[in-house]
């Protein structure tokens, strides 16, 4: 062993420390200076190509959200909490949360640690390339042996934390390798099919930490070591010696570092890298331009390919249709297959459970909606059912308080509007029914279906109607019809309700009073009123006013859609049909004597399955109005 320690240098530094150490490079480090230059010219390049596609408006709205100290605070607590300690993943799903925060924070402590450790005892390594700086606090161990300076309770101190990390990872690397064998056991009923470079720079990472913890082990007689890697050197030459060859394991360490590095471009673990870019860029208020281009691409090489979308899609009540999940959908969009993603993006029941639940956020439904703009909106026939959607409406010469727009939907649910409008009388408001003679859209399934320019017409039509009535509340009973007045109407001034809302507002002001029931209910989140708009809880204050309010399986933001969603374009009827008998296995899970849903097409699809009675929202209020 002590044949390998060639030109070995004693410097005494300032501050009186003798500073021995072989050299300052072997080549050993060669793989690792080449992947790491690899990784850094390639994100250098990628940087400025994403950059350069964005358009000015949004470059301005980055640099303003960098300067801004509130936006800068919340880019570091949003970075540190999603990218190293996956605090979205541990919410839900804890054991798989430790899994990759022991990886992504464990390897983060580990490159801080050892860079103080290498400046309080090395500090001339930590300036200029000349010295090492590039790979010299990596490969520490192998640098800096037998100095004095480790030998006090400082040194120590450092070994001990730099094994106690190392540790920490392993139990991650570990979880991982399980996860491969037993992923149900982590909470994940699906993972996703690796591509060959996800297999290379997945094994490279779960060989990186062991084969640093063998290198380390096997010169823990020269540098030092901690509580894992001296006991691991003892172990070493009691079998082989004390004439220790440990180049070999320090060569491989580098190698895999290196070829997770080339590797990482082209697989998955590019989200890596990726993420905080799209934190910057998520913070900073940009939105999905073009479907490949800007703040897309940053999406999609943000994906980490987890498959937590697998389990989060409706369509995955048939296995056939796992491939239309966001992950795939994200997969066929760096690969430039134009067949693929079109066929995945006109699929999609943009339901938004995948967008709810993505641990780094990507914005999948906004992706493919980008991409059904691209290539359908100069299409007209095959969407021309929807032009009938798009009709006009008199000018009202009333001033009423409340405006009452029903939309499509809630015209084909004759119930509902019956029931709204009791609610609304029975509560003294004064209200005027907009679309009472129907015709009127509001524009958002020829959004859904990319096409924009016919949406816009709508929508211009629509909002003039809207502000000459001189309402200061826009009630709506469709949640398909509150998110389009709420993203893409200008409505100054005028307040957008959805009907769950105003009950339990006029509840709260004693202008409606109800009686509670003896029923047990459960209730089913729409798709486009909660993940869409945040509305949970109003709903529920009401109904627990009026009957006994059971859970389902899968509520709130997991709510499973209803299968019926305006959203999807060329879903069959057959796979419609299994997505709503999963939804109301859900809503049946503590066996409730009625589902009551808020949305009209839920209402639909839901009652052509369910075998206890379905009801509207508004239908089992006016059910349990007190009478005055």
């Amino acid at each position: 062993m002590i044949s390998l320690i060639t030109n070995t240098v004693h410097q005494i530094t300032p501050e009186g420390i003798i500073d021995r150490y072989p050299n300052s490079y072997n080549h050993f480090v060669l793989p690792f200076v080449i992947g790491m230059t690899f990784i850094l010219v390639y994100l250098l390049i990628g940087l400025i190509r994403i950059l350069y596609h964005l358009s000015g408006e949004d470059r301005l709205k980055l640099l303003k959200s960098l300067i801004n100290p509130k936006t800068a605070w919340k880019n570091i607590k949003d970075i540190f909490c999603d990218c190293l300690l996956h605090t979205k993943i541990w919410k839900r799903k804890p054991l798989l949360g430790y899994m990759h925060s022991a990886i992504a924070f464990g390897w983060f402590l580990l490159i801080i640690v050892g860079h103080i450790e290498v400046g309080l005892f090395a500090p001339r390594h930590l300036s200029g390339l000349t010295e090492g700086s590039l790979y010299y606090p990596i490969f520490y161990r192998f640098f800096i042996w037998m100095n004095p300076a480790h030998e006090t309770l400082r040194g120590s101190v450092f070994f001990f934390l730099m094994d106690l990390i190392l540790l920490y990872i392993l139990s991650g690397i570990g979880l991982a390798m399980f996860k491969r064998v037993r992923s149900i056991a982590l909470g994940m009923r699906h993972t996703t099919k690796p591509s060959l470079a996800d297999r290379v720079a997945l094994y490279c990472l779960w060989l990186i930490f062991p084969l640093r913890l063998l290198a380390e082990g096997f010169t823990a007689d020269l540098s030092g070591g901690g509580f894992l890697t001296r006991p691991l050197n003892w172990v070493f030459r009691a079998f082989f010696g004390n004439e220790l060859n440990f180049l070999p394991t320090w060569w491989a360490y580098s190698i895999c570092l290196g070829l997770f590095f080339l590797a990482m471009p082209f697989s998955r673990y590019m989200h890596i890298l990726t993420e905080p870019l799209l934190i910057l860029f998520r913070n900073a208020g940009l939105k999905v331009r073009k479907p490949r281009k800007g703040f897309a691409e940053a999406e999609i090489y943000a994906c980490s390919s987890c498959g937590l979308c697998l389990d989060a899609c409706p369509m995955n009540t048939q296995k056939k249709n796992l491939k239309y999940s966001s992950v795939y959908f994200i997969r066929f969009l760096r690969r430039r297959n134009k067949k693929k993603v079109n066929e995945i993006a006109d699929k999609c029941l943009m339901c938004g459970k995948c967008y709810a639940l993505c641990p780094v956020g990507v914005n999948s439904p906004a992706i493919r909606r980008a991409i059904r703009e691209t290539h359908n909106n100069s299409i007209k026939s095959d969407y021309s059912f929807m032009d009938t959607y798009a009709g006009s409406a008199e000018n009202s010469d009333k001033k009423n308080k409340i405006l009452y727009f029903a939309g499509c939907m809630s015209h084909l649910t004759p119930v509902i509007i019956k029931s709204v409008e009791t609610l609304l009388k029975a509560s003294g408001e004064d209200y005027e029914f907009m679309d009472r003679d129907k015709g009127i859209c509001c524009g958002r399934p020829l959004m859904l279906a990319g096409r924009t320019d016919a949406a816009r017409q709508t929508i211009q039509a629509n909002t003039k109607i809207i502000n000459d009535s001189g309402c200061s509340i826009l009630l709506v009973s469709c949640p398909i019809c509150l998110k389009i007045f709420k993203e893409e109407y200008s409505l100054k001034g005028i307040e957008v309700l959805h009907y769950t809302q105003l009950a339990d507002r006029l509840i709260k002001d004693g202008k409606l009073k109800v009686s509670k029931s003896s029923s047990a209910i459960v209730y089913h989140d729409p798709c486009e009123l909660g993940r869409g708009c945040g509305i949970y809880e109003e709903p529920r204050n009401v109904l627990k006013a009026v009957a006994e309010l059971k859970k389902a399986s899968k509520e709130k933001d997991e709510s499973i859609c209803c299968g019926y969603s305006l959203g999807t374009i060329t879903l069959d009827e057959k796979d419609k049909a299994k997505i709503a008998e999963s939804s109301v296995s859900s809503l049946m899970a503590e066996n409730p004597d009625e589902i009551v849903t808020s949305c009209p097409l839920c209402y639909r699809a839901i009652r052509s399955k369910a075998e206890v009675p379905v009801k509207d929202f508004a239908e089992i209020i006016c059910e349990n109005i007190e009478k005055q």
